[in-house]
């Protein structure tokens, strides 16, 4: 057993190492063959922190926008702009001839439809969670946790196109389905204890649902059906483009 929890830190430190810009000291033990298992709990974790920053600028009364665009750039600063990578890559890659798609993504230089896509993700989440003035922790939460699933989902369900690429190392950690439902059957548990507790609301709970469950399942299969599968960068596409659409989603009844 302390063998086992010896190399399950390990590889938690390879996925605090691998999905953020933590500073890990150089003793901890590092492995990343596992690293995608882990890879909604490092949101959850990196969310809870976020929640905790922003509860303290609530109480120096700094109003919800700039909040919010802080917490979005503190979000992005630890992380290292990793998935928002993949977000520019991928709008780049579909902006052209499907035969041209995956040479462009490769490319590491922006283009207007990276940038423009970049712009547009960045105004979409920072003006929904400023739209959330309740559960903005659970909000947080939710979204990361979800988007990092909706990465799993990804690599288990179809194909990779890059076996040289960053993210290939990824399947040998994500065979099939049921290697996501650990961390899907988390993320349900965990939001079912808060309406459990009367922490949370039910309408937020179901809508972090509809956006983070549903909604990363979805735009899976869209960039699998533009591309054929699935790369690096579409990996972080999924992730990103699933945290803004739950913020979305829970602005639902915010103005009723």
């Amino acid at each position: 057993m302390p063998n086992r929890l010896a190399i399950a830190l390990s590889h938690w430190n390879g996925a605090l190492m691998f999905y953020t810009c933590l500073p890990l000291p150089a003793s901890w033990p590092v492995a990343f063959e596992r690293t995608a298992q882990f890879a909604p709990l490092v949101g959850v974790v990196l969310a809870l922190g976020l929640g905790l920053a922003d509860g303290l600028l609530g109480l120096l009364h700094m109003p919800l926008l700039v909040r919010s665009a802080l917490i979005v750039m503190g979000w992005l600063a630890l992380t290292g702009g990793l998935h928002l990578d993949g977000v520019m890559d991928t709008a780049d890659g579909l902006a052209v001839p499907p035969q041209r798609r995956l040479a462009v993504m490769a490319d590491s230089h922006m283009g207007a439809f990276g940038g423009m896509a970049a712009i547009a993700l960045l105004l979409l989440k920072v003006t929904a969670l400023a739209s959330l003035p309740q559960y903005r922790a659970f909000a947080l939460m939710v979204a990361a946790g979800w988007g990092r699933w909706g990465q799993q989902w990804a690599i288990a369900r179809y194909d990779y196109l890059r076996p040289e690429g960053k993210g290939a190392f990824h399947q040998k950690a994500i065979r099939s389905g049921r290697d996501t439902l650990p961390s899907g059957l988390g993320l349900l548990g965990l939001t079912g204890l808060l309406g459990l507790l009367g922490w949370v609301s039910w309408l937020p709970i179901g809508l972090s649902l509809i956006g983070g469950w549903g909604g990363s399942m979805i735009l899976a299969a869209y960039f699998d059906r533009k591309l054929g599968g699935h790369t690096g960068d579409t990996y972080g596409a999924v992730v990103e483009w699933t945290e803004a659409l739950v913020f979305c989603c829970l602005t639902i009844g915010t103005s009723v």
